[in-house]
């Protein structure tokens, strides 16, 4: 597996601090797809020479980069004693891959498996106790690679989307038919013939520029408030700019995943805000999760008082990450 050149900024620009308890550094790893992959690793200062420490790979937000939310739960967990990467997905921020700015639902599961690859062959690694963190859509996401890779031995999922289900159904399922589907297929496919005619890809849009308009729902304002302010707003972050291509995230509108989450049998934790609009997705996930449980023991989801979806990006105005219940799972399960 050869990686690609990379060019990867050195300089700190993070949405977050940087933490004085941890080492920084950026790495690599290539997946099965011959992808590289850009990560930020963070290792605590305090841990010993030779020691074999616990492991986590974090990514997501959905259009999100590694300086956004995945960075400030990697680095907030390697603070605590763990070893962590927040990566950026294929065709996405410092990664590799061409075309850009596109998604798959398998692809995007091997990116979190082959972070898992990377990490158990580290030497500062104990490959035994290695997990991940998925926010948003790369919650799903998450969720779906602790179900295809035994090695994951414990799973956050955090303010979850399920990628597969919104993309097909639309909010709410609202568009949940077989006639909105079918012409939403009709106006992507004359996208595709429009764009392999022009050799260009057109991009979808990130979020609306904060304030948004006030008919707007509040959730798309809540997005606007992270993505397009300094609080969030990250110049490779397709969120905070052009956004996808338009026909960038069509294999997750044909899909869906999620099938077989109650043959996992290593521990989740789901965590989700009280007044999350994504709400709707983590407990449907959850229950079809322990829907015959082969290891019902070790699941829970967490339901925050008072948080809203993007809550769980930064904590928002309220502090509303539960670190510490966060930290009492990874300390339990690795």
């Amino acid at each position: 597996m050869q990686n690609e050149q990379l060019n990867l900024t050195q300089e700190w620009d993070k949405t977050f601090p940087q933490s004085d308890k941890v080492d920084h550094q950026k790495v690599t790893f290539t997946n099965l797809y011959g992808i590289t992959l850009a990560a930020d690793l963070y290792k605590p200062k305090a841990a010993a020479a030779g020691t074999k420490l616990a492991a986590i790979a974090v990514s997501g937000p959905f259009g999100a980069v590694k300086e956004q939310a995945s960075g400030l739960y990697a680095q907030h967990l390697a603070e605590v004693g763990y070893l962590t990467i927040a990566f950026d997905p294929s065709f996405t921020g410092e990664s590799g891959g061409a075309a850009r700015f596109n998604a798959s639902p398998d692809l995007n599961t091997e990116d979190f498996m082959a972070a898992v690859d990377y990490l158990s062959n580290r030497e500062d690694v104990d490959p035994e106790r290695v997990g991940v963190v998925g926010i948003c859509g790369w919650g799903g996401i998450a969720l779906n690679a602790a179900a295809a890779d035994p090695r994951i031995k414990a799973t956050l999922v955090s303010t979850m989307y399920d990628m597969t289900r919104v993309s097909g159904n639309g909010y709410f399922d609202a568009d949940d038919s077989a006639e909105k589907r079918i012409a939403a297929r009709r106006a992507m496919a004359a996208v595709r013939t429009a764009e392999y005619a022009s050799g260009q890809h057109k991009r979808a849009g990130g979020c609306l520029e904060y304030p948004a308009p006030a008919d707007t729902p509040d959730f798309v304002q809540q997005y606007s408030a992270y993505y397009k302010t300094p609080r969030g707003y990250h110049a490779r972050s397709l969120n905070s700019n052009e956004g996808w291509n338009v026909t960038g995230t069509l294999a997750y509108s044909n899909a869906r995943f999620l099938r077989y989450t109650n043959e996992i049998q290593n521990a989740v934790l789901m965590i989700h805000g009280e007044k999350a609009h994504s709400r709707y997705m983590g407990e449907g996930a959850f229950a079809d999760m322990m829907n015959g449980s082969v290891n019902p023991g070790n699941k829970e989801l967490y339901i925050v008082s008072g948080a809203t979806h993007c809550d769980l990006y930064d904590g928002g105005e309220g502090d509303f990450i539960p670190w510490e219940k966060i930290e009492g799972f990874f300390a339990q399960y690795l």
